[in-house]
């Protein structure tokens, strides 16, 4: 007896069909499973005996084969536990094999039968629904995570024989109450807003911008001046995410295990913190299984890079590439993983080893201990910051200042609608910020007055700029405008721009 069951499995963020073929022969009494499995896909032999015997059902004593095809892509997971089982099973089951062609079964057995939760559930429905499958059976526990998805039908099932009965029409499934479809974005309550940071008013203006651009920002100023403090308030104003993004963020944390069960799904940006001592696999993805890194979890969100100095070099360096191209490439022996990765990077540093460089402590650093310490951020990783923002301790005064300050509600609704003018300005397009502006779309997007343009000359003239430092300049305008609700670019913009460079040329020039 011979029985194909359709499944799936992941490379990355994405999904491939594998059709798992079940042959069951007269002969000695074994159990083998082929098609290049990863050993917890071969521990599934005893996970599927026990679970098809204490379901109540008669194990095959034959000679079994199971291909899992295509047989030259590595199949990891225990997710195959439940197509394996229904093959084997399929003499229980009264349905033609045209209603096989049209499902797919994804599920990890435990020895009682039941089904558990699976990793990676939101790429693997989206997959079949591209494939044109019509359902999907999945673990129970996975029903939030996957009911986001329209277009197919998804049959949560809490054990393999509520799965066999189901199919076989002895039972109903109200599948209507189960869906969670609201996709809404519920106010978030932060503890932390801007209305409790006194001064620095051109930085939270800077951090203002970035959130409206997705424009990366370096923070220097001694310690205890608000860098960690600011930088973790740009969550409060960073503008709400649309049902894509949702998506595209939520296939990552559903492959990393991260989502939440109540929710079911990532509906804010994603705000990452590694620590310094963060290895290179942490930071950046890899090892064996090309699990996602740092940069990936951030993707659509911020990661804050605190105290970037003091990183190994070359972890940080190999975020060059990423930043560019907003998706990074693992390779391994039998394949390769493209996840994406755009972000925002907030980063943050002191200007010299002890700290206090140009402040009202006396700093004890020598010429050559500042240069080294600076130098372990590179020139062309600098080149990748669009802002540098200059943070001082506040005097006293200030302090006691009881002035009203912007709350992060009144600064969000700004950053609000300058994204909804990107939006509008690039639904034709894959972009989705101002930052992701390819060079040749420089001219048709940022575009100058006659003022503006003999401003950009002498800049661009002057301080000697590259090709990357002038675009990002354009393109910092080009936000500066949006939040001034302004089509074009003018003067004014150019140079509050320009200003938001002061800070890299005060410590790295």
């Amino acid at each position: 007896m011979l029985s194909i069951v359709n499944s799936c499995n992941l490379i990355g963020i994405d999904g491939f069909i594998v059709n798992v073929e079940v042959d069951i022969t007269r002969g000695m009494p074994c159990f083998n499973i082929v098609g290049l499995a990863s050993i917890e896909i071969k521990e599934a032999k005893e996970r599927v005996k026990s679970a098809i015997i204490n379901s109540g059902f008669e194990f095959p004593a034959k000679r079994i084969v199971v291909n899992l095809s295509p047989a030259d892509i590595k199949k990891e997971g225990s997710l195959l536990d439940l197509p394996i089982s229904i093959g084997l099973l399929i003499n229980y089951i009264q349905k033609e094999k045209s209603y096989f062609d049209e499902t797919i079964f994804v599920g990890e057995l435990s020895l009682d039968g039941s089904l558990k939760k699976v990793r990676g559930i939101l790429p693997i429905v989206l997959s079949a629904k591209q494939k044109g499958y019509k359902r999907i059976f999945i673990p129970h526990e996975n029903l939030k995570e996957s009911s986001y998805v329209d277009g197919i039908e998804i049959i949560p099932v809490k054990n393999l024989r509520e799965c066999i009965n189901y199919i076989n029409g002895k039972i109903d499934l109200d599948l209507s109450s189960m869906l969670y479809k609201n996709t809404s974005i519920q106010e978030e309550k932060y503890e932390e807003d801007f209305g409790d940071v006194k001064g620095n008013y051109f930085v939270k203006r800077g951090l203002e911008i970035a959130a409206a651009g997705n424009h990366n920002v370096m923070l220097i100023g001694p310690p205890g001046s608000g860098k960690t403090m600011m930088a973790r308030r740009i969550k409060t104003i960073m503008p709400d995410l649309d049902k894509d993004e949702m998506m595209e963020i939520s296939k990552i944390y559903s492959i990393a295990g991260l989502i939440n069960n109540n929710i079911g799904i990532i509906n804010k940006r994603p705000f990452r913190a590694p620590h310094h001592s963060a290895t290179n696999v942490s930071l950046i993805g890899g090892g064996a299984k090309a699990i996602p890194g740092e940069i990936v979890l951030a993707h659509r969100g911020v990661l804050f890079l605190d105290e970037i100095a003091e990183f190994n070099k070359k972890t940080l360096e190999m975020l060059r590439q990423p930043i560019e191209d907003g998706e990074i490439n693992l390779s391994r022996l039998k394949f390769y993983v493209k996840y994406p990765c755009n972000i925002l990077i907030i980063a943050a540093m002191n200007p010299c080893p002890c700290g206090y460089f140009m402040s009202n402590i006396e700093c004890k650093c020598t010429e050559y201990e500042m240069t080294r310490y600076r130098n372990k951020v590179s020139g062309p990783l600098l080149d990748r910051f669009d802002i540098f923002l200059d943070v001082v301790p506040i005097e006293f005064g200030e302090f006691k200042d009881n002035n009203f300050t912007e709350t992060s509600k009144t600064i969000k609704n700004r950053v609000q609608e300058a994204k909804n003018i990107q939006r509008k300005r690039f639904e034709n397009s894959d972009i989705k910020n101002n930052n992701e502006i390819k060079s040749y779309q420089i001219n048709k997007y940022c575009k100058l007055d006659e003022d503006a343009s003999k401003i950009a000359k002498k800049i661009f003239t002057k301080y000697n700029l590259s090709n990357r430092s002038y675009t990002k300049l354009l393109k910092t305008a080009r936000t500066i405008a949006d939040l001034d609700l302004c089509k074009d670019i003018n003067k004014n913009h150019l140079l509050e721009a320009f200003s938001y460079r002061k800070g890299y040329y005060k410590y790295f020039k």
